[in-house]
Order: structure tokens, then sequence, then C-alpha cells
């Protein structure tokens, strides 16, 4: 059985984050998170950065990139 990642199809896809939403600029099946490098189908991915042009697997590592870039947000309980 072929999972959903092989063949020839089955690159990385180009992508402009925007506000709520994304644009594929370049066809692909998938993105890989900014954090972790695990691949995410363009079907499941629900976390971005508009301003860092980057995408997460998950809220908790999407939560520890905003934490890496603006160490402020530790101070103020945010964990």
């Amino acid at each position: 059985m072929m999972n959903r990642f092989e063949g020839p199809g089955a690159r990385e896809a180009g992508i402009r984050y925007l506000d709520g939403d994304f644009q594929v600029t370049s066809p692909g099946s998938f993105v890989r998170c900014a954090v972790t490098g695990e691949r995410i189908a363009l079907d499941e991915l629900k976390y971005w950065s508009v301003a860092r042009q980057e995408p997460y697997i998950d809220a908790a590592t999407s939560l520890r990139r905003e934490i890496e870039a603006d160490p402020s947000l530790r101070r103020r309980g945010v964990r």
C-alpha cells in the first residue's frame, strides 16, 4: 500500500501564508514544519506564521516558535 507522500506527485509545495488562509505558489502535497521538519499534508495544515512565513505541525510547536522569536512572552506567563 502506497501512502500519500510516495510516488511522483509527492513533493514539497511552495506556500504563501496569509491571515486565515494560504496560497499554493508551487504544486506539491505537503510542507515541512519549520521547527521539527516533519511533513504536513496540505489538507492537514492548520498552523503557520504570516510574519515569518513558516508552517507548524501543531499548536504547541507554533507557540514554542513564538516564544523563541519573542522571549518576553515567557516573562508574561505564557508557557
